[in-house]
């Protein structure tokens, strides 16, 4: 089948070459008697540039060289795609940009499939859930692909896809949440600072770094974590169709794809050419052609792609939604 749609492109282009080159020496050199030839063998050049470049994409439009969607999730999830709290953190894409991407492909009549790669240690709550959720949404079949990290907010990704494969090597797991913050109250004492808060409402400065916080405070923000991870199991448990126990039991620890392969975390464990016979065999092909979705990025973040640091790679969930009191709360 992709040999067909291959030669069926290279019929168009040849045709509307032709036909352009034709249109241009009759229109440019033939008929104007009074135009130089050089001026009018420009024109016909130009014609069949032209002609060249629409029915390359009539060709496309008519014979499209892809049938599986691939959109990365790649370094913590973010809502607008800031890197971590460390210099050596990579940027990572925006959230709400890869919801655009895997929308887009829900939308192509071109794509029958969607392979969601995902290298992420994890990161906000709501974002995840957002990408999560278009995954649920695409019309078709949708495989989640851990290359070397797929932890935490990744973890809860997949969970909305029909399979999960990893690599042997892959960590996946840390199925669990986050909350910390900053006790900087000796700190401030050693130079005089002193915090004063003038509130409404008992719990509005809950975690503030410069006060210390009392048991009521901490019951209340340790009930926001618990009802946090609460929702992660139930999304697991779900999406994954294992026992809440089960995955309460891992303890939020990550394991290398083997072991979580063993554990009924990973459906399926294989390389890339694994994943894409797998996706064949699905829809019934020989082969697939893959194409990547991805969104428009500034030059220089381009670049910068080119040299993610590794130093994420156990899965802690590096990107945290902070609020005006520092608490920070991450998957």
């Amino acid at each position: 089948m992709v040999g067909s749609r291959t030669v069926g492109r290279l019929v168009v282009v040849v045709v509307g070459a032709v036909s352009f080159a034709a249109a241009g020496i009759f229109l440019f050199v033939v008929v104007p008697e009074t135009l130089a030839d050089l001026l009018g063998i420009l024109f016909a050049l130009v014609a069949v540039l032209l002609g060249v470049r629409v029915a390359s994409n009539v060709a496309r439009s008519l014979f499209p060289n892809y049938d599986v969607a691939e959109v990365a999730v790649q370094g913590p999830i973010t809502r607008d795609g800031g890197g971590g709290p460390l210099p050596s953190s990579p940027r990572a894409t925006p959230a709400d940009a890869i919801v655009e991407q895997i929308d887009r492909a829900n939308d192509d009549g071109n794509v029958r499939a969607l392979l969601l790669k995902l290298n992420t240690p994890g990161g906000e709550v709501v974002p995840s859930d957002d990408i999560r959720l278009a995954a649920e949404r695409f019309e078709g079949p949708t495989i989640a692909y851990a290359t070397d990290v797929c932890a935490s907010g990744g973890y809860w990704i997949a969970s909305g896809c029909d399979e999960l494969w990893a690599r042997e090597a892959s960590i996946v797991g840390s199925i669990g949440v986050i909350g910390s913050r900053v006790n900087a109250t000796e700190l401030a004492e050693k130079v005089g600072l002193s915090y004063e808060g003038f509130t409404a409402g008992e719990y509005k400065d809950a975690g503030t770094p410069l006060k210390e916080m009392n048991d009521d405070e901490r019951d209340y923000l340790q009930g926001l974590i618990d009802e946090y991870y609460e929702t992660f199991v139930d999304r697991v448990s779900d999406g994954r169709e294992l026992e809440p126990d089960e995955i309460r039991d891992t303890e939020a620890r990550v394991y290398l794809g083997e072991t979580a392969h063993d554990l009924g975390l990973v459906d399926e464990l294989g390389t890339r050419e694994d994943v894409e016979e797998a996706l064949a065999d699905r829809l019934e092909l020989e082969t697939v052609a893959v194409t990547e979705f991805e969104p428009e990025r500034p030059l220089m973040q381009r670049l910068g792609g080119g040299a993610q640091r590794v130093a994420y790679a156990f899965g802690a969930g590096v990107a945290g939604v902070v609020d005006d009191r520092e608490f920070r709360l991450r998957i």
